[in-house]
């Protein structure tokens, strides 16, 4: 997951640039611009239910379209398939509204991921390093 999130995170500092300088030309648009799109398309492929890690309640935020949503949507944004009749200003803004939403749902998770996964719920079974968390049922 460190290699979409550092990827939006680059797309969220020069985002600040590019909406603080009005300058939508140039090397940090070109950076924003590849770094959105590989972000997007390199949101799906981590999963940390696809490892051996259990799965609980407090990992549901980190997955799924919960995650993947805002990357691609500022992917399909810079490869202009959406928007694609807009000004550049009014595509920035809908950028930086895509970012926006990302952070959000990126801090979110990482309380969530934080989270001592019995408060929502899970029970320890076994013992020792085989010791799993899992769901009460």
């Amino acid at each position: 997951m460190a290699i979409p999130v550092v990827l939006a995170e680059t797309v969220a500092i020069s985002e600040l640039y590019l909406l603080f300088s009005r300058s939508y030309a140039g090397r940090v648009r070109s950076v924003n611009r590849a770094a959105s799109i590989a972000g997007g398309l390199t949101s799906g492929w981590y999963s940390p239910t696809s490892y051996s890690m259990p799965w609980c309640p407090s990992a549901a935020p980190a997955n799924g379209a919960a995650r993947v949503v805002p990357l691609l949507g500022l992917a399909l944004l810079d490869l202009k398939l959406v928007a694609r009749g807009a000004t550049e200003e009014r595509r920035i803004k809908l950028h930086a509204v895509w970012v926006g939403v990302f952070l959000v749902v990126a801090h979110v998770a990482m309380i969530f991921g934080m989270m001592d996964p019995k408060i929502l719920g899970a029970n320890a079974v076994g013992h020792g390093e085989d010791s799993h968390l899992m769901p009460v049922r």
